[in-house]
Order: structure tokens, then C-alpha cells, then sequence
């Protein structure tokens, strides 16, 4: 069998990645998923900023076509 992960894109560069950061940005309180790029950026100096946790792709298995 082979595996596939489950990239998902970026909420504000749509760089597709593996593991994503759930934080709050700006004064609306949205939450948003980005990737480890983005959330270094914006964690900085951004009295908005919170941290929500990390999500993590999984493995797809994806069976061989018969």
C-alpha cells in the first residue's frame, strides 16, 4: 500500500504543508491555520496574536488499483 499525506494549504501564503498553527491574527478573533513561515511572522510583536494549537497531516492510505 502507499501512503499519501493529507497537505492542506496555508490560510495566508496557500503553501501546502504538513503541519499547521491555529492563531488568532487581528482584532476580529478569527481563527486562521498557518504554516510555521507565517506563524513566525505574525507572532511577532502582534498584540492580537494567540496561539490555538497545532494541527498535524495524517497518512492516507491509498490501496493499489487492482
Amino acid at each position: 500500500m502507499l501512503m499519501k499525506m493529507n497537505l492542506q494549504p496555508c490560510q495566508r501564503c496557500q503553501a501546502r504543508v504538513a503541519l499547521r498553527y491555529r492563531v488568532q491574527l487581528d482584532a476580529t478573533h478569527t481563527w486562521v491555520l498557518v504554516c510555521s513561515a507565517c506563524q513566525a511572522q505574525v507572532s511577532q510583536g502582534n498584540p492580537h496574536y494567540r496561539y490555538g494549537g497545532t494541527w498535524k497531516a495524517r497518512r492516507r492510505r491509498k490501496t493499489p488499483d487492482s
